[in-house]
């Protein structure tokens, strides 16, 4: 299955963090990337999966895209290693696919859109990480847009999240 959005296809984007995870949601033409919040994490406690799907049911998504935490030479983190194990636990529970992205730079890119939009990141950290999920979420719009495809699916077997790399 690819994560192309048809018509009646949204993509739920997922920006990974200790303390908030930051979501965006797809336009159903798979043209436009909105912030929609987050979910706050707690130390200790199991990931929120459940909070996640019900996010994702509620605003229609068939799809999800994971911001992929590399480090600046592109190799692996530990958080990189939790975030697939996160996805191919998630891709494990429900039929929707689960596509891996790079996310370098999209904190980066999100913060200089909010000062750009003459806006302050003073205390808004959940703005922030929302934002840089949209920032992930338009970067694979255009992509998909051009046929383009990025990152890897999750293979919902293993869980493992060593999906292989597939355009589209």
């Amino acid at each position: 299955m690819t994560l192309a959005a048809a018509p009646g296809g949204r993509l739920l984007a997922v920006d990974w963090g200790d303390k908030r995870i930051g979501l965006a949601i797809s336009d159903e033409l798979g043209m436009l990337a909105s912030p929609v919040g987050i979910i706050a994490r707690r130390a200790g406690k199991r990931p929120p999966l459940a909070e996640l799907m019900r996010q994702a049911e509620s605003l229609g998504a068939r799809g999800y895209v994971f911001g992929l935490p590399l480090d600046p030479s592109g190799d692996e983190t530990d958080r990189s290693r939790e975030v697939r194990e996160v996805a191919g636990k998630l891709a494990s529970r429900q039929s929707l696919p689960v596509r891996l992205v790079d996310e370098r730079f999209t904190t980066s890119a999100a913060l200089r859109s909010i000062r750009e939009q003459g806006g302050s990141t003073r205390g808004r950290k959940g703005d922030v990480d929302a934002m840089a999920a949209c920032v992930l979420l338009e970067t694979v719009l255009r992509a998909t847009a051009q046929g383009v495809g990025m990152g890897e699916v999750v293979d919902a077997g293993g869980g493992d999240g060593a999906g292989e790399l597939t355009p589209g």
